[in-house]
């Protein structure tokens, strides 16, 4: 008796825990939060199907109950025979009838909702200019990484994505390696990212990020791709359509040198090392071999996850195996032709690469 009542406690106690946890939500990253008009359809059709859910479970239950209360050997006695009957149409009518209608009250919404969400027809549509209506962005995943490419404005970036607000965005996934997931929550659900095929799909930005406590909604690889997969994140900053203008002409023009003596020591350094995989120009091309760090200094993150402060950065160039594991990116002391960078070297290389920006 005495371990049937701890049981029930334990699973009380859960439920309390459950419920009080479900109001804990961040507004960045939570899929009950929606910010967008996709994530907003999918929160009612998980509104609508947990609805008639509960219908179900409450109406079982209340049949469930009166059953065991009216017709309990207690009160009928044990030498009662209840009535016996063969079949009810009307009975029969209804157990049928009610689940057919509560299957289309669920069907009829999630069908055109998938279809809905599914035409990328206007991904092409192009204005009498011959200049495309929509912004579509080609999304690469890498291990354990995100490129992001504006074809149309001739510009790529990685790790952050920049989006305007109270438009559709297009999307072109497909992977370089293997298979992973493109999901940022609280804008819309998960879509594969295969290296096989090109999967499309659009969404729409209803909240700028600025409003938010970090100041970007949070993206996730949703697909177990290695041993860093929870750590391939990505970040998103959504802004209206002037100031994406000007984050895209910004990204457009050259870089220029750095300013401070400690960073174009750096920039040598990084001239030297790191320039073969990483470009620093918003106008490099696509594919390669690591992420693009024209605006390294606007992010809020190294290496997608860690605190963004040069001690991190610092320890990030000279081991990354040891924070994001299975990543492709070599120690310092290969990227530096066998020699470890001196701490003069790490300085000026997170000086350089902390005064990359185009934000002002």
């Amino acid at each position: 008796m005495m371990k049937g009542l701890t049981n029930w406690r334990l699973f009380a106690l859960l439920t309390a825990l459950l419920v009080f946890l479900s109001g804990c939500g961040r507004e960045e990253i939570s899929t009950l939060i929606p910010a967008g008009k996709v994530a907003q359809d999918q929160f009612n059709l998980l509104i609508l199907s947990t609805i008639v859910m509960t219908f179900v479970i409450i109406v079982v239950s209340v049949i469930f109950v009166l059953a065991i209360v009216k017709f309990r050997r207690s009160k009928l006695g044990d030498d009662m025979i209840p009535e016996q009957v063969e079949g009810s149409a009307k009975l029969e009518f209804i157990w049928t009838a009610v689940p057919i209608v509560l299957l289309l009250i669920l069907a009829v919404p999630t069908v055109y909702s998938t279809f809905d969400l599914a035409d990328v027809t206007a991904m092409d549509a192009e204005t009498e200019e011959g200049e495309k209506e929509n912004l579509t962005v080609n999304v690469t995943a890498k291990l354990y990484w995100w490129e992001f490419e504006y074809p149309e404005q001739g510009v790529v970036t990685a790790q952050e994505l920049v989006v305007p607000t109270d438009e559709r965005v297009y999307f072109n996934l497909i992977s370089a390696d293997i298979k992973h997931s493109f999901w940022i929550p609280s804008v819309g659900g998960k879509l594969d990212v295969n290296p096989e095929n090109v999967n499309k799909f659009y969404l729409e930005f209803d909240q700028e990020s600025s409003e938010l406590e970090d100041g970007v909604f949070y993206g996730k690889c949703a697909e177990l791709c290695g041993p860093s997969h929870a750590l391939m994140d990505f970040k998103v900053k959504s802004v209206d359509r002037e100031e994406f203008d000007q984050w895209i002409a910004a990204m457009q023009e050259e870089p220029e040198p750095a300013a401070e003596a400690l960073a174009q020591e750096g920039e040598e350094t990084f001239a030297n090392s790191c320039i073969g995989c990483h470009a620093v120009s918003g106008t490099a091309p696509a594919g390669m071999q690591g992420p693009n760090l024209t605006t390294f200094g606007d992010r809020n993150r190294v290496a997608g996850f860690l605190e963004h402060n040069e001690e991190n950065l610092k320890n990030w160039i000279e081991n990354p195996q040891e924070y994001k594991p299975g990543n492709l990116m070599p120690d310092g002391k290969t990227n530096n032709g066998g020699e470890p960078f001196s701490e003069q070297e790490l300085d000026a290389l997170a000086a350089y690469l902390m005064s990359l920006s185009v934000e002002e």
